[in-house]
């Protein structure tokens, strides 16, 4: 199987996955109508997928830097569905809390093995980790829309229904791992960088992976609830901005990739966060349908540089890709999660317009965090080991001794002749 095929199966499977991550935003809505949950309750289930996963994440990054792992993917898809079908169907809070987070464990586990599994699978390139991420970002948008047609056709008791991607997601990562297998790419070289890592450049880029997962993951939780506020009560006006806000990321995604190749990625990422801070102002500010148009800008200037920041801190990482990649493909999703129940208990005591305002100040902070930021030189190969190669010196040139000439003795003739060579 080609890398043109072996990508567009990849991301498919993203897609099986990140559906269960934007499947806990969509069950919020219909969490508060059938069982009458606060916004401080709802924001602990978020926060319950997001705990487990943000402690998770980093410790399978560290695995997968040691050990090859690709039967996690099969494996966490399930694991990640399993989880959200069975939240539905629980009867009491503290089960749907472990449903969620077991979900949330799912969800750990795939993210940094599947990105080294993608970097190889593409080569390295931007465009090939854009459309692997691209595949997250359609999971995401179709979740409140696959949420809502089996939530409001029979209630939460069909939740199990939900389990119908894993399933699916599972299966298409047997074939795309066995062509990896058998096309030698995963025994192939690895696309990083050769030079030492740049931990503090990688503590920056963190940081403004926080910044983002702060305010998606914030806008994701109560962007339905918000926009059925603003809209009278209509709960189809909630599903279609958490459908905005999901389906604005797959465009940001691809659109990522493309001005990469144009700039370097520090300075798209940096625009891209000037962007943002004017949309999610409108979110707040704006009122009537605009409100829409914010949503699907905040969206598209959220993703631009998502997948960005995944090769980003693979090259300031080079020697614990794995690592990297949990942080800036997996934790970048979970750990906004641990700011939820903030955002939700501000707006209990106050109102959602309230709770959400502050948003606008972290896309500032991470434009002036990738203001201090470099562009990593390009990447060199070295072999799945995860060690750089050594330089390879050709071998000196040994020379045979040099014989001296031999030697030439004079003979004197008799009678004072000429010399004459023995």
């Amino acid at each position: 199987m080609s890398r043109n095929k072996l990508i567009p199966l990849l991301s498919v499977g993203h897609a099986c996955v990140d559906v269960y991550q934007g499947s806990v935003a969509a069950l919020v809505p219909f969490f508060v109508a059938e069982r009458a949950y606060s916004y401080a309750a709802v924001s602990g289930i978020v926060l319950a997928a997001s705990l487990l996963s943000s402690v998770a994440q980093p410790v399978f990054g560290l695995l997968t830097d040691k050990w090859a792992m690709p039967w996690l993917l099969p494996v966490s898809t399930l694991l990640g569905g399993v989880g959200i079908a069975l939240s539905g169907v629980s009867g009491s809070y503290k089960l749907t809390l472990v449903f969620v987070a077991l979900s949330g464990l799912g969800v750990a586990a795939y993210h940094p093995e599947s990105a080294r599994v993608a970097r190889l699978a593409s080569g390295g390139s931007h465009s090939g980790m854009a459309w692997f991420s691209l595949g997250g970002n359609v999971g995401f948008a179709v979740a409140p829309l696959m949420v809502s047609a089996v939530v409001l056709s029979g209630g939460l008791r069909l939740s199990p229904l939900l389990v119908i991607p894993a399933v699916a997601g599972s299966a298409l990562c047997v074939p795309a791992l066995r062509a990896l297998e058998r096309s030698g790419s995963g025994r192939a070289a690895e696309a990083v960088n050769a030079r030492r890592d740049d931990r503090t450049s990688f503590v920056k880029l963190s940081l403004v992976v926080v910044c983002r997962s702060i305010v998606f993951i914030g806008l994701s939780t109560f962007i339905s609830l918000y926009a059925k506020q603003r809209m009278g009560g209509s709960a189809p006006a909630g599903t279609a901005a958490l459908f905005v806000l999901y389906l604005g990321g797959a465009v940001g995604s691809v659109l990522g990739g493309n001005l990469a190749g144009r700039w370097d990625r520090v300075t798209v990422a940096r625009w891209s966060y000037l962007a943002t801070t004017v949309a999610v102002a409108g979110i707040v500010t704006v009122p009537g349908p605009v409100l829409y148009l914010f949503v699907a800008l905040a969206s598209v200037g959220l993703y631009v540089p998502f997948s960005l920041q995944v090769t980003l801190g693979q090259d300031y990482l080079p020697s614990r890709v794995g690592t990297a990649s949990g942080i800036t493909l997996g934790l970048t999703v979970s750990i906004g999660g641990l700011a939820s129940p903030l955002i939700g208990a501000v707006a209990d005591a106050t109102s959602l317009r309230t709770a959400l305002a502050p948003l606008v100040v972290l896309p500032v902070v991470s434009w002036l965090l990738l203001r201090t930021l470099p562009e990593p030189a390009l990447p060199g190969p070295v072999l799945p080991g995860r060690e750089p190669l050594e330089p390879v010196l050709p071998e000196p040139v040994r020379s045979e001794p040099v014989m001296p000439p031999p030697q030439v003795t004079e003979r004197k003739a008799d009678n004072g002749g000429a010399a004459s060579a023995p």
